[in-house]
């Protein structure tokens, strides 16, 4: 069902999905996974409304058999029919209740799940452009209400529908002129809802739009208290924090004012109503052209007939929130995931890891290359160091290899095979990863480090972190390497969650290494023992490895410098050095300003 879900949308159908009435079909399409029990939900409905309408019949006809003719027999029956009547309902009702409450929870499970799923479809450019609260928002709060419209509002609109039918019938059939006398407020009822409705709908998108941006702005800030409070910023946080929390609350007032007319405006028809079949009524009653009896059942059903209309409005609020938070979801759900895998593309066999890129051009934006015509071999096992300004195009070539993105033009080869024809998995599954901000996951040192490779024994975790030079300090901590790091890797510092990454990749004994300004972090002691780990590791893998600090790459066997997208020198540490070029300004600046910091 997913599938032909994904595969019937595309960007041009993403855009349809805002209606209404698209987004209310589409949240069927998930309910239409349960047909057994919706098709029990519904039968419970249709005796709940059955029942719902024989009551008030039961009474009125037992007014005119039993109280009007002065009669008491089989009055003991009326009131033990009636006790079963009501009882049945009260079962029905709960039964609906449960049964659809089950159904609510697995479809927003599913629509949950799917969601999650996707995001792992999705490209590294679609996060880079986002918020993450705002993203964790679509999977908390947008399904959220989805989940609570189901569980409320779709057995109310069936049953109301239902009441409504039914009194109508029941109505006509006792007296129509009564009947035509109710109906007098439905036009007011539809009035009424229109002009409200058509504001409604909007304000209820801002402001799921707007919590979203203020659930990403407060992970935003938590993430970075310690540059908040180092700055001091405090103030001008609290303020944009007041300015979009007063934006959510402007959005949330008007949406809830406009929707709160709804009862009011039903309540105040529905007396009218009550008042005109009551006055009539009592008109025709007196003048014998109806029963008390019946005056009795209308009085009532006129209250049945105003009061679905009345529950029908007044879900409409709940409605309208959901599908504003299901074309949220949708909206993700429909975007087109990472380009998929060639046709004919396989599953990469163990690589000896040679690369090659072949005039390759690419840009993030429309308008300019982020980098132009890049041509280099990195031979198996080579080390391969890339060199140069900020923005130079160093991290992009990186994203290149794992196929992040896609050139623009251009070959990368991987084996001499064209990267195209390899399937991502297995290509990054080859690759290991060590980033200049270093990340690590709720849980354990040894979950953090086996996340490399998740079948390793508790002995080859412990022999990667030794290599990492990280094993003194895990031993240090109070378990172990059994320790909890909490999600901000309180406890640690910066330089040891590097060590810890590293002897992640470690671990994972890829045939391509990347290491991201990998030793940043890491104070010079340290520095140089994890350069000693490296170099064991190194041997025999390709590694591409950024670095701003040229000392630490002066043994790579082959350095390659970028300047504005295009690489501008190339070759071996010495070799740059004779050239006198741009490399050797970088690495005799650098050395300069050591000398002077020692001095």
């Amino acid at each position: 069902m997913l599938k032909k879900q994904k595969a019937k949308t595309s960007g041009k159908q993403r855009t349809s999905t805002s209606g209404l009435g698209k987004t209310i079909l589409r949240i069927w399409s998930y309910l239409a996974d349960h047909k057994s029990l919706m098709i029990l939900v519904l039968l419970m409905v249709v005796a709940s409304s059955a029942l719902g309408l024989l009551g008030p019949f039961l009474i009125g006809w037992g007014i005119d058999e039993y109280f009007a003719a002065a009669s008491t027999d089989g009055f003991i029956w009326l009131l033990v029919g009636l006790a079963a009547v009501y009882g049945l309902h009260s079962i029905s009702l709960w039964l609906q209740s449960y049964w659809m409450i089950g159904i609510a929870q697995q479809t927003v499970y599913t629509m949950r799940k799917q969601l999650f799923t996707h995001f792992h479809k999705l490209p590294i450019d679609f996060f880079n452009k986002r918020q993450h609260g705002e993203l964790m928002s679509r999977v908390t709060n947008d399904i959220e209400n989805v989940s609570a419209t189901l569980n409320s509002s779709v057995i109310q609109i069936f049953s109301s529908l239902l009441t409504l039918v039914g009194t109508l019938v029941v109505m006509i059939w006792l007296s129509p002129l009564l009947t035509l006398v109710t109906m007098i407020i439905v036009p007011l009822m539809f009035l009424g809802m229109k002009w409200i409705t058509s504001r409604t709908g909007r304000l209820y998108k801002e402001q799921q739009r707007r919590l979203g941006e203020m659930n990403g702005y407060i992970e935003e800030t938590i993430s970075g208290q310690k540059i908040i409070k180092s700055f001091s910023q405090e103030p001008k946080v609290i303020e944009e924090f007041r300015v979009k929390n007063e934006q959510l609350k402007q959005s949330g007032y008007w949406a809830q004012t406009f929707t709160g007319f709804i009862p009011k405006l039903m309540n105040m028809l529905n007396n009218l109503s009550f008042t005109l079949v009551a006055a009539v009524g009592g008109y025709f009653a007196l003048n014998g052209y109806v029963s008390i009896g019946t005056i009795v059942i209308f009085t009532e059903y006129s209250r049945q007939f105003t009061r679905p209309l009345n529950d029908l409005s007044n879900q409409f609020n709940t409605l309208l929130s959901a599908v504003a938070g299901a074309d949220r979801v949708f909206d993700i759900i429909d975007t087109d995931e990472e380009a998929i895998d060639e046709k004919d593309a396989a599953a990469l066999p163990d690589i000896k890891g040679k690369v090659e890129f072949k005039g390759v051009s690419f840009s993030y934006e429309k308008g300019g290359d982020t980098v132009s015509n890049l041509s280099f071999i990195a031979e198996p096992g080579q080390s391969v160091a890339l060199v140069g300004p900020t923005g130079a195009g160093k991290s992009t070539i990186i994203n290149l290899i794992s196929r992040f993105y896609e050139p623009d033009s251009g070959i990368i080869l991987i084996d001499d095979t064209d990267s195209r024809s390899i399937t991502r998995r297995s290509l990054r599954m080859q690759m290991a990863f060590v980033l200049q901000d270093s990340f690590l996951f709720q849980g354990s040192i040894r979950d953090n480090i086996r996340y490399g490779r998740l079948d390793a024994t508790d002995e080859e975790v412990e022999q990667a972190a030794r290599a990492a030079n990280a094993h003194s300090f895990i031993t240090r901590m109070p378990a172990g390497y059994d320790t909890e790091l909490s999600q901000d890797d309180a406890g640690i510092s910066q330089g040891q969650k590097q060590l810890l990454s590293i002897a992640r990749a470690i671990l994972a004994d890829p045939s391509i290494l990347i290491l991201d300004e990998a030793t940043s972090s890491i104070d010079t002691i340290t520095e140089l023992k994890i350069q000693e780990a490296l170099q064991k590791l190194l041997k025999g893998r390709t590694s591409f490895i950024i670095a701003h600090r040229l000392n630490t790459i002066k043994s790579a066997d082959q350095i390659i410098v970028i300047d504005s997208g295009q690489i501008i020198e190339k070759g071996s540490h010495e070799e740059l050095l004779e050239q006198k070029g741009f490399y050797h300004s970088l690495y005799t600046s650098q050395l300069e300003k050591k000398q002077l910091m020692n001095t």
